[in-house]
């Protein structure tokens, strides 16, 4: 554009840059509403046992559902980069159960030993999908290695999380030695329908691809079901009576612990790896995220009804820090130019 002869010429105004606004995941408010209705109105007698049982077969819906919309074609195209994944993988399978073993060491004797299984119990746990991908998106990273990685962690989530536990806890259906019940429980309700719903993508997938909007509602609502039930039980066994503010703020002083440590590890074994910035962000994300989408149901499939409500009020407490934390850094992340380090 030509200047008026005179006229200076206007001042350029920088880029601002990008920032996080503190949010609540929606998705959080009605699992509270969840454990609001199950205190309040809790499922009895005969009314407990059918919500347990719609709550197990929403779960085996819930994982025919996730084997469908597994993508062949999207692990395949990050498969290369193995050192990335198998430093995700050892993060998420093997630092975070150091930590969950250290951390049940410490926290035993300070609160209810339930609370305690619950914090070791998130630790053994696969990544988030959607999320650590959504994350690595907004904070510029390899979006097909995050793809990679994150289905990958919880795919073999399925099988590792119950040797893990059968191995490292006890889940209430064992008195001691490795429960296999526990890897059968987990074979028939979720290996299975996962590997059903994915060996009948070719002609399911299409279907759900097209209609994620409508089947959103059954992901989501599965969890809901099965938070309802879990915490009906816990109410009806006193769990309100067991809980007090002490015991929460111990849960969420640890739960930042525990996650602090894993990024800071994360970023510092990126550096050491001499990792390019895209896939340090990868490790940084999918390395520091725990599924609760997998980890209710899974509760649900390896401890005694009655258990399940205090076991997972850790896993729902981590996944709202987490979701905080994250997408914080993810937005400082995008505001860095590419050649910053990550």
């Amino acid at each position: 554009m030509l200047l008026r002869p005179g006229k200076p010429a206007a001042k350029s105004v920088p880029m601002s840059r990008t920032r996080f606004t503190p949010r609540i995941d929606p998705f959080l408010v009605w699992l509270t509403l969840a454990v609001v209705v199950a205190s309040l109105l809790p499922a009895r007698g005969s009314a407990g046992d059918l919500f347990w049982l719609l709550s197990k077969a929403a779960i085996v819906l819930l994982f025919f559902l996730h084997g469908a919309k597994l993508s062949r074609e999207a692990i395949l195209q990050g498969l290369g980069n193995w050192q990335l994944h198998l430093a995700t993988l050892g993060t998420t399978f093997g630092l975070f159960p150091a930590l969950g073993l250290a951390t049940a060491a410490l926290a035993i004797g300070w609160t209810d030993p339930l609370l305690v299984s619950g914090l070791l119990f998130l630790t053994l746990l696969p990544s988030t999908v959607q999320s650590s991908i959504a994350l690595v998106s907004v904070a510029r990273g390899n979006v097909a290695a995050a793809v990679c990685s994150a289905s990958l962690s919880n795919l073999l989530g399925i099988l590792i999380t119950p040797l893990l536990v059968g191995l490292l806890m006890t889940t209430g259906k064992q008195t001691e030695g490795f429960d296999w019940k526990a890897v059968e429980t987990i074979t028939v309700q979720l290996l299975l329908p996962f590997i059903a719903g994915h060996l009948l993508r070719p002609w399911v997938g299409s279907f759900v691809e097209r209609n994620k909007k409508l089947l959103l509602p059954v992901d989501r609502g599965a969890i809901l079901l099965v938070v309802y039930s879990a915490f009906s039980a816990a109410v009806v066994g006193g769990i309100w009576q067991r809980i007090d503010a002490p015991d929460l703020a111990l849960l969420i002083a640890l739960s930042a612990a525990i996650l602090a440590f894993v990024m800071l590890a994360d970023m510092a074994l990126a550096r050491a790896m001499a990792m390019p910035r895209e896939d340090r962000i990868v490790l940084l994300f999918c390395g520091s995220q725990k599924s609760l989408v997998t980890g209710v149901p899974m509760a649900g499939a390896l401890f005694a009804p009655a258990q399940v409500g205090m076991v997972i009020l850790p896993l729902m407490i981590f996944h709202q820090m987490q979701l905080f934390v994250c997408a914080w850094i993810a937005a400082r992340l995008a505001a860095q130019p590419e050649t910053a380090p990550a």
